[in-house]
């Protein structure tokens, strides 16, 4: 870190968990100027969508980014990053407009990655956002009126925390579902198809035992080391196997932004940027969260705790004082499964059950505390937790809340 970083400019790229901390982090500096640029109005609260998926508010998993920012001082600019001009430290944005600043921070995110599987753009639903989110549960609805009967077969691909968390809310979803539509209660077929010999294959192998043991018992089929070959509108193959479906849910992978490697970032075989000891991928240049080289990248608590970090840092650079090296944190994992139960791994410490069920539920209070007041996290906390249906003849309606 170097001199140049006491200047007033601070450019933040990404309305993400670090994008959000960092901004708001650096506001507190009454000399810094702040400017937020997002590519969405919404800030999405990525651990909520399965819950949207599966019938739950969708103002629960997302904030409008100006009502996080009303009353900072941070400047929006909706619009998407495009291309970095180093020399003459300018961001331009696809729309054409330019962004002068004397420090930017990266905090874009990742994207979906199909791996190249034919018919898996085409033909899978996926829930990394609302909107995603939405289209997944219309889908639901759409299908038991027009056939009066579920799908087939429900297949997940991917045995991550996405994967396992909405095949865990799937079966009560899907009940409550029929019973609005008039069905009888019947067998549901769901499966999740994971590549990897094992669940959560970061993941120490008593959870990803515990975890398959209660996938089970939810009546949830796995699919362990089965790499998918490819999906049409009626058929995934899976391995060796044809299984019959309309609804293939893709959660297994992802990629870093294409807008590093469009701007020649340094970057690592799995396409993360390399970053020094103070997430910097060049002087004045901070990568954060997801897309920086780090041994935690990819976890939400990871890209706040970036976000405060690399705030903070700026701030003692602003005030002549010596930067902190960064010091990886790892994060809590909290994994529901299915109502009243989840994961926890805590350090060394794991268990399962109810108490990590009410764990999970605390998680998200402070999760929506960490970007808004107290009150505002409250607010939006209960929301998350609410049920709705969606807009079908034949299920309930409930008044939506104001957002």
């Amino acid at each position: 870190m170097n001199s140049s970083l006491r200047k007033n400019h601070v450019l933040v790229v990404g309305g993400g968990f670090g994008g959000i901390k960092a901004a708001l982090t650096l506001a507190q500096h009454k000399n810094t100027q702040v400017t937020l640029v997002s590519d969405h109005t919404h800030f999405r609260y990525y651990p909520a969508l399965y819950r949207t998926a599966t019938g739950g508010w969708k103002s629960g998993a997302r904030i409008r980014l100006q009502t996080i920012l009303d009353g900072t001082g941070i400047a929006f600019i909706q619009g998407t990053a495009k291309t970095l001009d180093r020399t003459a430290k300018e961001l331009t944005l696809a729309d054409g407009q330019k962004i002068t600043f004397d420090v930017v921070i990266f905090a874009l995110g990742n994207v979906t990655n199909y791996f190249g599987i034919p018919g898996m753009p085409e033909y899978s639903y996926g829930i990394k956002s609302t909107e995603e989110a939405e289209r997944f549960k219309k889908h639901l609805h759409q299908q038991i009126t027009d056939k009066g009967r579920p799908d087939l077969h429900y297949v997940i691909v991917g045995g991550g925390p996405t994967g396992i968390e909405l095949a865990g809310a799937l079966p009560s979803y899907l009940k409550e579902v029929m019973t609005h539509h008039g069905l009888r209660d019947r067998t549901l077929h769901i499966t999740i198809v994971e590549a990897a010999p094992r669940l959560l294959p970061r993941a120490p192998e008593d959870i990803s035992k515990a975890i398959g043991n209660r996938l089970k018992a939810l009546g949830i089929h796995v699919m362990l080391g089965t790499a998918v070959q490819g999906t049409t509108a009626n058929t995934l193959m899976a391995g060796s196997k044809a299984i019959k479906t309309e609804t293939v849910v893709w959660t297994a992978g992802v990629a870093n932004n294409p807008f590093y490697k469009e701007n020649n970032f340094k970057l690592t075989d799995r396409g993360k940027v390399e970053v020094d000891e103070f997430l910097q991928a060049e002087p004045g240049i901070f990568v954060i969260g997801d897309n920086a080289n780090t041994q935690f990248s990819g976890m939400a608590q990871t890209a706040l705790y970036d976000g405060e970090y690399v705030g903070t840092n700026i701030l003692r650079a602003f005030n002549k004082e010596t930067p902190e090296p960064y010091l990886p944190k790892a994060p809590i994992s909290v994994i529901p499964v299915g109502p009243r139960w989840a994961s926890v791994q805590w350090g060394k410490v794991h268990f399962n059950g109810f108490v990590g069920s009410m764990l999970r539920s605390f998680a998200d209070l402070i999760g929506f505390h960490d970007i808004e007041p107290w009150v505002k996290a409250g607010d939006q906390w209960v929301v998350s937790m609410m049920d709705e249906e969606m807009d079908c003849p034949h299920c309930s309606h409930k008044t939506k809340p104001a957002k």
